[in-house]
Order: structure tokens, then C-alpha cells, then sequence
């Protein structure tokens, strides 16, 4: 058997990554980077025609997306209970994560990445400033959800076990950092986020991809 991950250092592929780790199967680890433009090179454009990370080579089949992956590894590997069993629990789940990725991470991309989405310095500067306080409103929903964890004496924001969503909230809060946020300004996240980070798999993964938790700066 013979799996590999495709993936960015502190990317969304950070979610993907995780699992892996928490699977248990061997795998191996693909770093692409993306600032050297190795994502849009032939041999890579020949897996994933996109030019996105994480991609994934299971035995040969390849699967991008990144809730596609996690669904996938769910069903290949049940016994690592990624996804709770019970049906309406794993609906919930996958509401979240699909959230997160539809509507959270775009948001970031518009802070992060405002020359995807326009020409000029001035637009890009426009379209940054509009998002990133949307991206803090986001952020705070994930807050609610920390908070509402905590104060069910839950370890996981979803299910009884270490999941996708719990690492989806860990590269959001990070990415915080980077669109003005402090994650010390979510501190229900950020304890949980921390706890996370020192999960074993997760651990690993931060090794790996050399991610710091916390990236912000204040304004100068």
C-alpha cells in the first residue's frame, strides 16, 4: 500500500496531514512549494490540472479537495474514527468543515491573496481591508464552538476523538495572525488550538511543515 500526500507548509493540507499522522499507516509526505512555483509545474499539473495542495495518491487514485480527501480517508480507514459513526453527528461535522473550507477559508484568500481578486495596489489594499474583519467574525464563531466545548468538559470540537475540524480551527486561528487577528483574542480557541498542536499526530505535522502558532505582528 502505498499512499502520499501532496502538500504546503502551513497550508490546508495541514488538515489532511494531521490525519495521517492519526491514521497510522505508513505514508508518504510530498512537500510542494508553492513560492517556487512547483504546484504549477507538468509533473505536478499531470496530478492535479487545479495546481492546488493537498492532493492525494492512494495506490494510484488520486483525490484532491480537501473535504473530498477527508471523506475518503474517513471511509478507507474507519477505525480512526476521523468522523463520529453516529449519522446525524457526522452530518454535523461535515457542515462544519464544509464551512469552513467554502466560506472561512475564502475569506482568508481575500486578506492573503488580494491580487487573486484584483489589479491595481489600490483595489488589492480595499478588498484586504474589507475581509479581514469578516474573517474575524468567522473567527469568533469558532470561538463559540471552543467555548462551548470547554464548557462541556469536551477535548474535541466535534466528536470523541482528535478530528479534521479541530485542525481546520488550528490553521484558521493561525492564519488570524497573518489577516491582523491575534489569536490571544480568542481565548477559548487559542487554549484549544494549543492543546491541539501538542496531540501527537498534530505534533508531528507541525514538525514537518516548521509552522509556528502564532504569526501575528502588531501594526506598527
Amino acid at each position: 500500500m502505498t499512499i502520499k500526500l501532496y502538500y504546503a507548509s502551513g497550508a490546508c493540507s495541514f488538515v489532511p496531514h494531521t490525519l495521517l499522522e492519526a491514521i497510522g499507516e505508513p505514508f508518504e509526505p510530498m512537500l510542494v512549494k508553492l513560492h517556487r512555483g512547483e504546484n504549477q509545474t507538468p509533473e505536478y499539473l499531470a496530478l492535479n490540472p487545479r495546481a492546488q495542495v493537498p492532493v492525494l495518491d492512494d495506490n494510484g487514485e488520486i483525490v484532491t479537495q480537501i473535504v473530498a480527501i477527508i471523506s475518503h480517508l474517513d471511509r478507507r480507514f474507519p477505525q480512526a474514527g476521523l468522523l463520529p459513526r453516529e449519522t446525524l453527528a457526522r452530518t454535523r461535522a461535515l457542515e462544519t468543515l464544509m464551512w469552513m473550507n467554502n466560506t472561512v477559508h475564502p475569506t482568508f484568500t481575500h486578506c492573503f491573496m488580494p491580487g487573486k481578486f484584483a489589479g491595481s495596489p489600490e483595489a488589492q489594499a480595499e478588498i484586504k481591508a474589507f475581509n479581514a474583519p469578516i474573517y474575524g467574525k468567522h473567527l469568533a464563531q469558532i470561538e463559540a464552538m471552543a467555548q462551548a466545548a470547554s464548557a462541556a468538559g469536551r477535548q474535541w470540537l466535534v466528536g470523541d476523538s482528535f478530528g479534521p475540524v479541530d485542525a481546520y480551527a488550528l490553521t484558521l486561528l493561525r492564519w488570524g495572525g497573518f489577516a491582523g487577528h491575534d489569536p490571544v483574542s480568542f481565548p477559548a480557541l487559542w487554549a484549544h488550538v494549543q492543546r491541539v498542536a501538542l496531540h501527537p499526530p498534530v505534533a508531528r505535522a507541525v514538525e514537518r511543515e516548521r509552522l509556528q502558532l502564532n504569526v501575528y505582528k502588531p501594526a506598527a
